[in-house]
C-alpha cells in the first residue's frame, strides 16, 4: 500500500537514470490512500491522456533492457574497405590513366594525333601566359581558342550567294538568270 503523506494522487512517469543499463520508463498512477497504484508501459513522447490498456504488477520489479557499452573497440585495418572509398578509386583510375596514356597514343590515328597535339600547344600557351603575369594575352589566347571550337563544333557554314530561280527579291519582282 501506498501512504499518501509521501506520494500525493496523480501521474507520474517513472524512470531510471543508471550509467551502465538502460530502462524502460513507467507511468504510474496513484488514484487514493487506500488502492494500490496502477503500473503501466509509457513510451516517450506519447500523450498521457488516453492510459494505455495494459497494466503491469504492483510490486514492480525492473530489469535492464540494455547495458551500455561504452568501450568500442578499435577498427582493425581493412585494405578492400580503402579500395572502396571513391577518393581511392579515382586515383587509381588516374594512376592507370597515366601509365597507359603513352600506349594509347602509340595507337591514335596520326591525323587525331596532330589534332590532339595542336590542342595541348595552345592549353600550354595560354597556361604559360598566365602563369606569367600577361593576363591581356592569356584571356585574349583563351577567347580564340574558345572561338574556334565552337567555329569548328558548329561547321564551317557559309551563306549560298547564288539563289535558285524563281526566288522573289526585296523590290517584288521574279529575277531569273
Amino acid at each position: 500500500m501506498v501512504d499518501s503523506s509521501y506520494v500525493p494522487p496523480g501521474t507520474y512517469i517513472l524512470s531510471v537514470v543508471a550509467h551502465d543499463h538502460v530502462f524502460e520508463k513507467l507511468r504510474l498512477d496513484v488514484l487514493e490512500s487506500d488502492s494500490l497504484p496502477e503500473v503501466r508501459p509509457y513510451i516517450p513522447g506519447t500523450p498521457l491522456s488516453p492510459a494505455s490498456p495494459m497494466t503491469l504488477p504492483y510490486p514492480i520489479t525492473l530489469s535492464a533492457v540494455q547495458k551500455i557499452d561504452f568501450y568500442m573497440p578499435r577498427q582493425a585495418f581493412n585494405l578492400i574497405g580503402m579500395f572502396k572509398n571513391p577518393m581511392m578509386m579515382m586515383m587509381l583510375v588516374g594512376g592507370a590513366l597515366v601509365f597507359a596514356m603513352p600506349y594509347i597514343m602509340k595507337n591514335m590515328d596520326p591525323e587525331v594525333l596532330q589534332d590532339f597535339e595542336k590542342r595541348q600547344a595552345k592549353i600550354t600557351n595560354i597556361q604559360s601566359s598566365l602563369q606569367s603575369g600577361d593576363l591581356k594575352s592569356g584571356f585574349s589566347a583563351l577567347m580564340a581558342a574558345g572561338d574556334e571550337d565552337a567555329t569548328a563544333a558548329s561547321g564551317k557554314q557559309t551563306p549560298e550567294t547564288k539563289q535558285p530561280s524563281g526566288v522573289r527579291h526585296r523590290n517584288g519582282k521574279n529575277k531569273k538568270r
